[in-house]
């Protein structure tokens, strides 16, 4: 009778904590011990267990969601995390640009800010599903912008689907500046809505070069839908919170990794 008591608490407990990490974007352990009344060591190994189950991810001190077919947050929310870090992230990546003159800028708030960060001094055509990416480069003169056609995702403000993906068929795109909501060595990118996969994994197809751009956290969460290999990268770019060992595991895997 108390084992069963105990079970149905620890239940309770960890589905509080898990709505309590997607309802702030993270939890941390000592204001949970206090928050549900119990030892910190028994938050800790509530964590260890929601992390093996693939919806938290352990940081030190505390620990943050994982996006999952379930649980996918907002482009508004994305917009307010780890912003200095993704702005670092976007100008690096921009400037692989190189001589592309096609590029595809995939949805996300990451993806927004190479948009932003790319040369409006030269002939550019950019591909995209994403409103504010079409958005931020519509007005720019040299700029041309082909908005991809399709049903439009209230969270990301993309649009997805069979008219989606037709129309990026029809390109041969020179770079693909991609995101992901997890990217792991084993599983490789992935994102938690099939039509937003079958987008990205167009994408891919359709461009001669593939470029990933994620903060740090990207790496090691696994999502629902998978949509390409780490190995179809030519580079990742992140930032230099993600540990140079890890870094040097997933070059190990064909990418050039960039930490900035």
């Amino acid at each position: 009778m108390t084992t069963a008591n105990t079970a149905k608490t620890a239940e309770e407990r960890q589905r509080e904590i898990v709505r309590l990490a997607r309802a702030t974007g993270s939890v941390d352990v000592t204001a949970l011990a206090t928050d549900l009344g119990v030892a910190k060591e028994t938050v800790r190994r509530d964590l260890r267990v929601l992390e093996d189950h693939g919806l938290l991810r352990r940081t030190h001190g505390g620990a943050y969601p994982v996006e999952s077919a379930g649980f996918e947050t907002t482009l508004a929310f994305r917009a307010t995390s780890h912003v200095p870090e993704k702005r670092r992230i976007a100008a690096a990546a921009a400037g692989l640009l190189g001589d592309a003159e096609t590029v595809f800028v995939d949805e996300g708030f990451t993806p927004q800010l190479v948009a932003e960060s790319l040369p409006t001094d030269r002939p550019l055509t950019v591909v995209t599903a994403s409103l504010p990416v079409a958005g931020a480069l519509a007005e720019a003169e040299k700029v041309s912008v082909l908005l991809l056609g399709g049903r439009v995702r209230s969270g990301t403000l993309a649009t997805v689907d069979h008219w989606t993906t037709k129309m990026l068929a029809g390109f041969v795109i020179d770079l693909a500046f991609i995101g992901a909501n997890g990217i792991s060595r084993d599983h490789g990118l992935t994102t938690p809505d099939p039509a937003v996969s079958e987008v990205k994994s167009q994408a891919i197809r359709s461009a001669r070069r593939t470029i990933f751009a994620g903060v740090h956290t990207k790496f090691g969460a696994v999502s629902f839908c998978r949509f390409a290999e780490v190995g179809a990268l030519e580079a990742i770019v992140t930032s230099t919170l993600l540990p140079a060992a890890k870094a040097h595991r997933y070059s190990l895997l064909g990418p050039q990794v960039i930490r900035v």
